[in-house]
């Protein structure tokens, strides 16, 4: 049975991961995440079947622990934006230094494990498309994009065994998870749901011959690209107005990149990860805002104009 460590378990794609992991039925799941009200009560419903830890990549004696008992680690803690943007010491310490723990626990003790890291697709230049090969310009990236990328590099650097996923805007559950507000509404988006993008890290397991030392952009293809401003009705449609919207839209820079992914097919054609589609996603989103009717009738006038 191999063991899986997933770090970062408590976010909106890890809690997805452990379910699939758990649904696949030959796994030893160890989650990693912070100690905290929010974690606890996320991680408690999978007691006495996964193995919790609760501690911070930054401790690399706790990541020395961890890394030499697994076979594959999923790599999904980070600072996600707008703290990301916000706070680039953070950004910095949690996406590299913490990275950088992992990869040498693997080196001295455990070189056959394989890392599946997630990364982002706001690396690419362009608003407009994407793709894998595409040259990134380092000068013009965010913060988060930037130590995104400088890990990526680390990992390319040091490591034998690993893949690479890109994530695009991932459609979560707003009611659990803060979604990603700051992008310009007028932009061609791909998208991708936390249920294929985690699907897409558990099949990778199974395919790490193919995936080896390669990056993919993991996206739903022709289905999942549309304008951003058009999944920003369904939201407010099936779940309401959120003062984090009003928070986001007022005060932060609209810089968050989600480009059409002019290659996203080829991890789907490897793996066949995609069993997600976007009127799923909307009625499940639909089943959250039901008692939310206050907060819908408060966006009835965005259904109506279109804002800048």
């Amino acid at each position: 049975m191999k063991k899986v460590l997933v770090t970062g378990a408590a976010g909106c794609v890890g809690m997805q991961v452990i379910k699939y992991l758990l649904s696949e039925g030959k796994y030893e799941i160890t989650a990693l995440d912070l100690r905290n009200k929010k974690t606890l009560k996320k991680l408690k419903r999978y007691r006495g079947r996964i193995n919790i830890i609760y501690g911070d990549v930054l401790d690399p004696v706790l990541m020395e622990a961890l890394v030499r008992d697994h076979d594959v680690i999923i790599h999904l803690a980070s600072v996600m934006p707008p703290l990301g943007e916000l706070s680039k010491n953070a950004s910095e310490i949690v996406e590299y230094k913490g990275t950088e723990n992992i990869i040498k626990a693997i080196n001295y003790y455990n070189d056959k494990c394989f890392l599946i890291y997630a990364s982002t697709t706001s690396l690419y230049d362009s608003s407009l498309s994407g793709e894998v090969n595409e040259k990134i310009k380092e000068d013009e990236l965010t913060n988060f994009a930037y130590n995104k990328y400088q890990t990526e590099n680390l990992i390319k650097k040091k490591l034998k065994n690993y893949t690479i996923f890109r994530l695009p805007l991932v459609l979560n559950n707003i009611a659990h998870e803060p979604f990603m507000y700051n992008i310009k509404k007028n932009l061609m988006v791909e998208v991708t749901t936390d249920e294929d993008a985690a699907y897409a890290f558990v099949k990778a397991i199974n395919h790490q011959k193919e995936l080896n030392k390669k990056i993919f952009n993991v996206g739903m293809g022709q289905e999942g690209r549309l304008i951003y401003n058009d999944v920003l009705k369904n939201i407010f449609k099936y779940y309401g107005l959120s003062l984090r919207y009003i928070l986001y839209r007022l005060f932060l820079d609209k810089n968050y990149l989600s480009p059409v992914l002019l290659d996203s097919d080829k991890l789907d054609d490897l793996i066949h990860y995609r069993t997600d589609s976007l009127y799923n996603y909307y009625r499940r989103l639909e089943r959250k805002g039901k008692k939310r009717i206050f907060q819908r009738i408060l966006a009835k006038p965005l259904l109506v104009f279109k804002n800048k």
